[in-house]
């Protein structure tokens, strides 16, 4: 063998240790947590320590959106199916049985094919409508803990009580499993400013203390992928499926349509701001970006790269 060909091999060999190198995912775990009903002109001026330290140490822009109409099950349908209503079809924002699961992909169905585990921690039943078959490996509703919500919706004057369950509880749920089964894909739901907002309104001091309760319940999810030893290897993504005004939403005002985004851990820029727009259903291709799962054709949302190194 000559030693033009042995470098020919040489180099050949080196190519493909650095492809093998820097192949597979950019994040082994990835964590999406939305506040529900998290305003970003109320969370800014609230005491939310643990968000605001993720703030600093990560990427974000307070000023993403969410869809029309920007209520809870519409709007979470499309961050976690990439999609906007027009083609998720999800317009209620109910628990209903008889209307059966999402007819489009989601992005734990997707995941799943590609070999990652799974799991969901929600405070509002009406999530199950997303549970397309063997796409969650773990679906925690803790209907034994739920309170009890009154609810009047924006521009209307019928009032409805809906079964949540408070950021404490689903946090301690959600960290317990963390600890030991370590999801690669984890949705993590948290309703407390929802709820406040609908009783004393968008802004009220009973809501600052609902986003302060939040904050409590983001810092023990994120003990808890500290303790499970995957820190280094993960990435959290923090948003909210829509503001609000006075003591509802679903309008298409900016009050209600207005959400944060926030990107914290393996890879990410630090204390930088996004200024591209980003809207809700680029969470879910973020997610699979970052899992190196491939983008389903049919999907509306762009992984926000700029957010990471």
């Amino acid at each position: 063998m000559t030693v033009f060909v042995r470098c020919q091999v040489v180099v050949a060999a080196v190519f493909t240790f650095v492809l093998s190198a820097v192949a597979g995912p950019r994040a082994e775990h990835v964590f999406i947590i939305s506040i529900d009903g998290g305003k970003p002109a109320v969370m800014e001026h609230c005491k939310m320590p643990v968000l605001e330290k993720m703030v600093a140490d990560g990427a974000h822009t307070w000023t993403a959106n969410t869809i029309f109409p920007s209520k809870t099950l519409p709007s979470h349908t499309s961050m976690l199916t990439g999609v906007g209503p027009d083609m998720h079809k999800i317009l209620w924002n109910d628990w209903v049985p008889t209307n059966g699961v999402v007819h489009v992909t989601t992005v734990f169905a997707e995941a799943k094919k590609a070999g990652h585990s799974t799991a969901m921690f929600v405070g509002k039943e009406k999530f199950r409508h997303l549970l397309l078959p063997d796409s969650v490996d773990q679906f925690d509703y803790n209907r034994a803990a739920s309170g009890e919500v009154v609810k009047t919706a924006t521009g209307g004057t019928k009032v409805e009580k809906e079964g949540t369950v408070f950021a404490k509880t689903v946090a301690k749920n959600a960290a317990t499993y963390i600890v030991k089964n370590k999801p690669e894909l984890c949705f993590i739901h948290l309703t407390d400013p929802d709820a406040a907002g609908h009783q004393y309104g968008w802004g009220s001091p009973q809501q600052i203390q609902a986003l302060a309760k939040t904050d409590a319940a983001l810092g023990v999810i994120l003990k808890a992928i500290r303790k499970a030893g995957i820190a280094e290897q993960s990435v959290i993504l923090i948003s909210a499926d829509h503001g609000g005004h006075n003591r509802g939403h679903g309008t298409n005002i900016p009050e209600d349509m207005n959400i944060p985004w926030i990107a914290w851990g393996k890879g990410v820029k630090q204390n930088f701001l996004i200024t591209v727009p980003v809207t809700t259903y680029d969470t879910a291709a973020t997610a699979l970006w970052l899992l190196d799962v491939p983008r389903p054709a049919s999907f509306d949302g762009q992984p926000v790269t700029s957010a990471f190194e």
